[in-house]
């Protein structure tokens, strides 16, 4: 048995957690539900270069009174990726810039179903349009599967995303969205139509990192896409640094923070791949030198 006596080297990567690469990770790519280089929205320049930074930043640290900042979501069987990132720090910017007086879930349902101008809801979408549709036509609440919490909760169960678990494991659903139902859940009181929240403004962030923290840093997390390739989706912890495998496809994530971890610089990301994927359900990705795409596609909004 000659691998007995084989000593691997992972370089510059804590990719020491990804031992082989023999898995069959063909359904990834129907759940990789973001078409990259799609439309963009007008880039916003809105600070001035001397804004002071500090090295390290969470939002969970700097808003600890805005509950979904830690929330992790599930985006089930569905590629629905550029759905969440949206949803997650829209409802996060909604709580900031309410100084905490408004506490809701945007519903990820409501974005993923009756935006048609989005893509193609389960196959696919466009974050820019996302952010978009939240200042033209609004959104309403809506919290995890089957938690009954606003509005239109999201109604595809959670999977299991790369890991062994308790839940079934995510397949692909292969175009299979949800109907845009303009009405709440039994019993939910307001009307969908009273229950919208609006953007302001939705815009583009510029692609260096100085610009991208600076909005972080000022109004709170933002969406980020980015190809995901092979050896990302085994990801327990460190800074991720793409080595091997091939490209899988688009995926969107929301960003929430920056740091350095043993030199190496990363912005801090929420994914939705529920809390047993990676570290708790967030990962960490270099930062500074747009690794797979991360910091060509930043979007954010600012709420009504």
């Amino acid at each position: 048995c000659p691998t007995l006596k084989e000593i691997r080297d992972q370089g510059s990567c804590g990719s020491c957690w990804n031992p082989t690469n023999d898995m069959d990770y063909s359904y990834v790519k129907r759940l990789c539900g973001t078409l990259l280089k799609g439309p963009r929205l007008p880039v916003m320049v809105q600070y001035a270069d001397d804004f002071k930074l500090p090295t390290n930043f969470d939002a969970r640290e700097q808003w600890p009174n805005c509950p979904t900042l830690k929330e992790i979501r599930d985006q089930g069987s569905c590629g629905s990726c550029w759905a969440f990132g949206a949803a997650e720090a829209i409802s996060d910017r909604v709580c900031i810039h309410s100084n905490a007086k408004v506490s809701v879930e945007i519903s990820a349902q409501d974005l993923l179903t009756c935006c048609d101008s989005c893509g193609m809801g389960c196959n696919g979408g466009y974050p820019s349009a996302a952010w978009d549709f939240w200042s033209s036509d609004g959104l309403v609440t809506g919290g995890l599967y089957n938690s009954h919490i606003g509005c239109r909760p999201y109604t595809i169960e959670p999977c299991e995303h790369h890991v062994n678990g308790s839940r079934p494991p995510c397949t692909g659903e292969g175009g299979d969205t949800p109907n845009c139902d303009m009405s709440c859940e039994p019993g939910y009181s307001p009307s969908y139509k009273q229950d919208k929240h609006f953007g302001k403004t939705s815009y583009s962030v510029p692609s260096n990192q100085k610009d991208i923290m600076k909005e972080l840093y000022k109004n709170g997390p933002v969406e980020g896409a980015f190809t995901v390739y092979e050896d990302f989706l085994q990801y327990k912890s460190g800074v991720y640094q793409h080595v091997s495998g091939p490209a899988v496809g688009g995926h969107a994530i929301k960003i929430l923070g920056w740091g350095e971890e043993n030199s190496v610089p990363y912005w801090l990301a929420a994914n939705s791949w529920n809390t047993d994927w990676g570290d708790n359900g967030y990962f960490k990705i270099l930062r500074g030198e747009d690794h797979c795409g991360i910091e060509s596609d930043i979007v954010a909004g600012i709420p009504q």
